[in-house]
């Protein structure tokens, strides 16, 4: 079944793949807003929903209790600050090994794996440094 066309798509979609920071629906519909004043926060949380279910965006869960989004959906891997909370997209090898090590000693299947680097970004390291 083809997914019939959708300018807030289209709008949601485009806005993500500016941005690096991996904004909540929250951020995406504010931002969305200046463009399509008419556009509503549930019409933003439902198209984000469907392009993640789709496998257009990446739904990020990182524990937070809300969502993030990114537009990047190759294999990578995100760090989060535990001081201010932004995550970064961390350039490194994949680390795709894991799953064999994982099940090794596991009597079943493993396809995927989610990981979540967390610290504090630089950022937050130098502004630390300046407070000593």
């Amino acid at each position: 079944m083809a997914l019939k066309y959708s300018r807030q798509r289209e709008m949601i979609k485009d806005f993500l793949k500016t941005r690096h920071d991996h904004p909540t629906a929250d951020v995406v519909y504010m931002n969305v807003r200046r463009q399509n004043p008419n556009i509503s926060l549930g019409t933003v949380y439902r198209n984000l929903s469907l392009l993640a279910d789709i496998g257009e965006i990446q739904r990020l869960r990182l524990g937070d209790g809300t969502d993030h989004f990114d537009a990047d959906t190759s294999p990578h891997y995100h760090f989060i600050c535990t001081k201010c909370g932004s995550v970064i997209d961390l350039k490194m090898e994949s680390i795709e090994g894991i799953k064999e090590i994982a099940g090794a000693n596991f009597n079943g299947t493993i396809d995927g794996h989610v990981t979540y680097f967390y610290g504090t970004c630089g950022n937050c390291a130098k502004t630390e440094a300046l407070s000593i």
